[in-house]
C-alpha cells in the first residue's frame, strides 16, 4: 500500500510505492499541505490502480523520472518501445504544462468574478466588483498567477495599509483590509487548485480588529433631535430612532410592508444606489413590533404619503429619499445646530439598540429586534449598557419612554 510523505529537508510532498517487486519514490514539487496531499494522494491513488490491473507504465505517469532507466534495463526487447513512448510522453507533458499555464491575475479574477456571480448579492457583487477593480487588480493584474510571492502579498497589504481611510481617518481600517485580503485569498486558492502551483498565500493571518465603539445619543438628545427637526422629517428620524431599522432598511419600506393591524413592520427589502434589493443578510428578514413612538409616526407618516407614493418616506415626486442628501442637507446641520457632536445616521440604530437595552429589554429579543442572527453582537458591542435583564416584549423600553416624558413634562 502506497502512502503520501513528505521529506524532511525540503517539507515538500513525496509519493511511496511498490511496483514489479521494488519500492519507488518520487519527489513532487508541493509543499506539504491538506489541498497539496489530497492531490498528491489522487496521483497515487491511480498509480496504484493502473499497478493492480497490470496496465502501469512509468513513463506515463513519471516522465521525467531517472527510475524508466531500470524499467529498460529490465526488459531490453521493450527498450525501443519504451523510449518512443518516453519521448512522447514527455513532449505530451511539456505541451499540457504549456497549457495549464496559469493565466494572468487580471483574466482570472474576472473569469472567477463571472462564475461566482450568481451565488452573490447584488450589494455584494458591488463590494467585490469594487475591490477587484480599485485595488487588486491594479496591484497584481499584470502578475502570472504562479509568479505572484507572498513577499508581494505582503507589499500589497502594507501599501494598502498606508492609505487614507473615509470620512477623514488617517488611515484605512483593518477591517476593509481584511475583506481585501480574504478576497485575494480566496482567488489564489481557487487558482492554485485549477492550475496546480504552489498558494503563495500561507500563513498570512488577518489584522485584530479594535472593538467597536458606538456613540449613541442620549434619550434626552433624541427628543431634542425630534423636536428641533423640520417637521417633513419627524416621522422618518422618530422611526429610525425607535425602530433600530439601518439606512437601507428604511429608506427602502413600503407601505405593502408596514401592518399597522398587527402593529409590526416587515423587513423584507434594503435600498441600495436607488434600488430594492434583498436585505444584508437572511438574519434580517424579521418583523418588528411598532413602539408606541413608531406607530404614531408611521400612522401620521400615512396620511402624508400613503397616497403619494409606495415607499414610506420618499421625495415630492414618490421617489425614495436619497439618504446621502438628506444626511447632508438636514442630518448634519440639525445636529450643528442643537451643538450636538456630528456623527452619521447610523448611529440612530445604536441609540435604539442601547436604549432597548438600558431599559432592560431581554438581549435575545433585542438581537431578534435589530436583525442579528445571535446576541454575540449585542454582548460584543454594546455590553456595559445590559443589566440584569428580565423582559422580552417591549414593554420595559416603552415605561422607560413613559418615564422620561414624565420627567420632561414636569
Amino acid at each position: 500500500m502506497g502512502k503520501v510523505r513528505v521529506r524532511t529537508d525540503t517539507g515538500k510532498l513525496l509519493l511511496d510505492f511498490s511496483f514489479q517487486g521494488t519500492r519507488f519514490r518520487e519527489h513532487t514539487a508541493l509543499h506539504d499541505s491538506a489541498l497539496n496531499r489530497k492531490k498528491v494522494q489522487t496521483l497515487l491513488d491511480k498509480v496504484e490502480a493502473r499497478i493492480k490491473l497490470g496496465e502501469f507504465k512509468y513513463a506515463d505517469f513519471f516522465p521525467g523520472s531517472k527510475n524508466i532507466q531500470k524499467f529498460l534495463e529490465v526488459d531490453p526487447n521493450q527498450a525501443d518501445e519504451n523510449r518512443t513512448q518516453n519521448v512522447r510522453v514527455q513532449r505530451t507533458s511539456v505541451a499540457t504544462k504549456i497549457a495549464a499555464k496559469a493565466p494572468l491575475f487580471e483574466t482570472f479574477a474576472r473569469q472567477w468574478q463571472t462564475e461566482k456571480k450568481i451565488e452573490w448579492r447584488a450589494s455584494h457583487a458591488r463590494n467585490i466588483e469594487s475591490v477587484l477593480s480599485n485595488s487588486l487588480i491594479k496591484f497584481f493584474g499584470k502578475r502570472l498567477l504562479s509568479d505572484i510571492t507572498k513577499a508581494e502579498i505582503l507589499e500589497f497589504r502594507s501599501k494598502l495599509a498606508s492609505k487614507p481611510g473615509r470620512g477623514g481617518k488617517e488611515q484605512i481600517s483593518a477591517k476593509t483590509i481584511n475583506t481585501h485580503m480574504a478576497l485575494l485569498k480566496a482567488i489564489l486558492e481557487e487558482a492554485s487548485d485549477r492550475y496546480s502551483f504552489e498558494n503563495p498565500y500561507k500563513n498570512i493571518k488577518p489584522l485584530k480588529l479594535q472593538r467597536t465603539h458606538v456613540e449613541p445619543f442620549s434619550l434626552i438628545d433624541v427628543n431634542r433631535i425630534i423636536e428641533t427637526v423640520r417637521a417633513d422629517y419627524r416621522n422618518y428620524y422618530t422611526v429610525r430612532f425607535y425602530s433600530g431599522m439601518r439606512t437601507g432598511e428604511i429608506d427602502g419600506l413600503r407601505w405593502e410592508f408596514v401592518d399597522f393591524k398587527r402593529g409590526i413592520i416587515c423587513i423584507r427589502e434594503t435600498l441600495a444606489r436607488g434600488k430594492t434589493e434583498y436585505t444584508k443578510t437572511d438574519g434580517s428578514q424579521r418583523e418588528i413590533p411598532m413602539l408606541g413612538p413608531v406607530k404614531e409616526a408611521l400612522e401620521a407618516q400615512h396620511q402624508a404619503t400613503g397616497k403619494l407614493s409606495p415607499f414610506v418616506f420618499c421625495n415630492t415626486e414618490g421617489k425614495p429619499l436619497d439618504h446621502n442628501n438628506i444626511t447632508k442637507r438636514v442630518w448634519y446641520p440639525l445636529l450643528r445646530h442643537l451643538g450636538l457632536k456630528i456623527r452619521r445616521p447610523y448611529q440612530t440604530r445604536h441609540t435604539a439598540a442601547t436604549l432597548l437595552l438600558a431599559s432592560g429589554e431581554n438581549p435575545e429579543w433585542v438581537a431578534r429586534f435589530l436583525g442579528h442572527a445571535s446576541t454575540e453582537m449585542l454582548f460584543k458591542v454594546y455590553s456595559r449598557y445590559i443589566p440584569n435583564l428580565t423582559r422580552q416584549d417591549g414593554s420595559a423600553f416603552e415605561q422607560m419612554l413613559g418615564v422620561q416624558e414624565e420627567r420632561v413634562d414636569i
